[in-house]
């Protein structure tokens, strides 16, 4: 089992959701973040002074697969989150100890689909 975290651009949410549920997963948590990478924020110019935001504005997905999902569901991120540009986001890949399923009690594979 695995725990995928892929940080994308907002703007990118719904391709990145169509390709998911095109390889048929549809388990995800999605949260609003702040961050920055390589682009280190973005310039804007207030009353003709230049000012530099260092935190832009991010979505984080979570999904927890098995291991037979794993390349399946990084292929669909990459697909519906890539321009090409510095800030498509990061793909973070954890191993995944334990899950339970609190409604049945069910654990590991079983609970996460």
């Amino acid at each position: 089992m695995k725990l995928i975290i892929a940080i994308i651009q907002p703007d990118k949410l719904e391709e990145v959701k169509e390709e998911l549920y095109g390889s048929g997963v549809h388990l995800i948590t999605v949260s609003e973040v702040l961050g920055h990478g390589r682009q280190k924020g973005i310039a804007e110019v207030y009353r003709g002074a230049k000012e530099t935001g260092n935190l832009l504005r991010k979505i984080r997905l979570e999904i927890a697969v098995n291991d037979n999902y794993l390349e399946p569901t990084i292929k669909a991120i990459v697909k519906g989150a890539k321009t090409g540009e510095t800030g498509d986001g990061k793909i973070f890949i954890l191993d995944l100890q334990e899950c339970v399923r609190v409604r049945t009690e069910e654990r590991g594979p079983l609970a996460i689909g």
